[in-house]
C-alpha cells in the first residue's frame, strides 16, 4: 500500500480514535446511554474517519497543488487589477464552499428565526474573506509588514465592537473562526505560497504565510457592519 496513504490513515486514526475512546470510557463508567444511541455514535465516528481520510487525500492530491499552481500563474499575467480580482474571486468562492461557514449560517438563521438570513450571512462572510485575500496578496507584492495590517485590522475590530449590537458581536467573532476551516485554509495557504514562489527576492517562510490570519479579520468586520445595519 502507498506509504503516503498509510501516513494519512495514521493521521486520521490519531484524530478520531482519542475522542472515540474517551466517549466509550464515559459510556461504560458514567453515561450508560441507550445501546442504539451509542451504536449511532460508533457508526458516526467511523463515517467521520472515512470522510476525513477521503478529504485529506483530495487536499493532498488536488486542492494544494491547484492552489499553488494558481498562485504561481496569476502574477505572471502582469496585470495587478486582474491578479487582485482573481484573488478576491477565489477567496469568495472557496469560502462559499466552506462547510463550517454553512453550519454557522444555519445555526444563526435558526436561532434568530429568520431575522439573519442564512444566504445573506454566507454572502457577507464570503465577500469579506475575498476582500482580505486580495489585500493579503497585495501585501505580498508590496512588501508591507504584516504586523501593520494585523494591528490596524484588530484596532478597527476593537473600535467597531463599541458600536455593534450585542447580539451580533459573538456571531462576528465566530464568523472569523469558521473561515479557518478545512477547505479554506489549505487553498489560501497554497495560493500564498504559490504567489511568493514566482516573486524573486521573496521568502516563502516569511511572506507566504499570514493570508489566513488576515482573511479571518474580514468576516469579523463584515458581520459587525451587518449588525450595525440591522441594528
Amino acid at each position: 500500500m502507498n506509504k503516503e496513504f498509510l501516513h494519512l490513515l495514521r493521521e486520521v486514526a490519531l484524530s478520531v480514535l482519542p475522542i472515540s475512546l474517551v466517549v466509550c470510557a464515559l459510556q461504560v463508567s458514567l453515561l450508560h446511554m441507550p445501546v442504539t444511541v451509542f451504536v449511532r455514535f460508533l457508526l458516526g465516528a467511523l463515517f467521520v474517519g472515512a470522510g476525513l481520510l477521503l478529504f485529506l487525500v483530495g487536499v493532498r492530491s488536488g486542492l494544494l497543488p491547484m492552489g499553488e499552481a494558481i498562485g504561481g500563474e496569476l502574477p505572471k499575467s502582469g496585470s495587478l487589477p486582474y491578479l487582485l480580482f482573481m484573488a478576491f474571486l477565489l477567496g469568495t468562492a472557496i469560502t462559499v464552499a466552506e462547510p463550517d461557514v454553512r453550519v454557522l449560517a444555519h445555526q444563526v438563521d435558526f436561532v434568530s428565526e429568520g431575522l439573519v438570513a442564512r444566504d445573506l450571512l454566507i454572502l457577507v462572510v464570503a465577500l469579506s474573506v475575498g476582500v482580505c485575500v486580495a489585500g493579503a496578496v497585495l501585501r505580498i507584492l508590496t512588501g508591507v509588514p504584516i504586523v501593520r495590517l494585523l494591528a490596524g485590522g484588530y484596532a478597527l475590530i476593537l473600535l467597531l465592537a463599541f458600536f455593534t449590537p450585542q447580539d451580533f458581536l459573538p456571531i462576528a467573532f465566530d464568523a472569523g473562526g469558521v473561515t479557518t476551516g478545512p477547505v479554506t485554509v489549505p487553498f489560501i495557504i497554497a495560493l500564498g505560497l504559490g504567489t511568493v514562489g514566482v516573486l524573486g527576492g521573496k521568502s516563502s517562510f516569511s511572506e507566504g504565510f499570514g493570508l489566513v490570519g488576515l482573511a479571518s479579520i474580514g468576516p469579523v468586520l463584515g458581520v459587525m457592519l451587518l449588525g450595525m445595519v440591522y441594528g
